[in-house]
């Protein structure tokens, strides 16, 4: 490990999350786009795509495709923003409900399995570098 870099190193354990996430999903039909999307959507008022966009960190194109899919799969409707004739907000279906709330148990395994595994102190650590790493880059100190 000493050799690997910084930014290898959160690739590569960002991959075996997303691999296993996907593994699981696939499980129901699903994928971790689809399980991180359903948990962006509050589950009675309704989002809008905008944040949930943001809050996924995704492209407005990916959103789309992502959205998409999920309003195929029957979880979501789209109604127009009330407050906001030219936006739209996106509801989740009673089969939506039920998969948001297995992508929330999923998640909430993997944080309690993490948890059990690795000490409190440390994940503060880790904690604190992550936001240290995303401060750097979100105040362009490093490029």
């Amino acid at each position: 490990m000493k050799d690997k870099t910084i930014d290898y190193i959160l690739r590569a354990t960002w991959q075996s999350v997303a691999r296993m996430y996907n593994d699981e999903a696939s499980n129901y039909e699903g994928s971790m786009a689809i399980g991180f999307a359903l948990l962006s959507i509050d589950k009675e008022e309704g989002t809008p795509s905008t944040y949930i966009s943001n809050r996924m960190g995704m492209e407005p194109t990916s959103l789309t495709r992502t959205l998409k899919t999920l309003e195929e799969k029957g979880l979501i409707i789209r109604k127009k923003n009330p407050e906001d004739g030219r936006g739209v907000l996106i509801y989740l279906t009673e089969l939506g409900k039920e998969k948001r709330e297995l992508s929330k148990s999923t998640v909430l395994k993997f944080n309690e399995v993490v948890k059990q595994n690795i000490t409190e102190e440390k994940l503060q650590h880790f904690m604190e570098v992550a936001d240290v790493i995303n401060t750097l880059i979100n105040e362009k100190k490093i490029f």
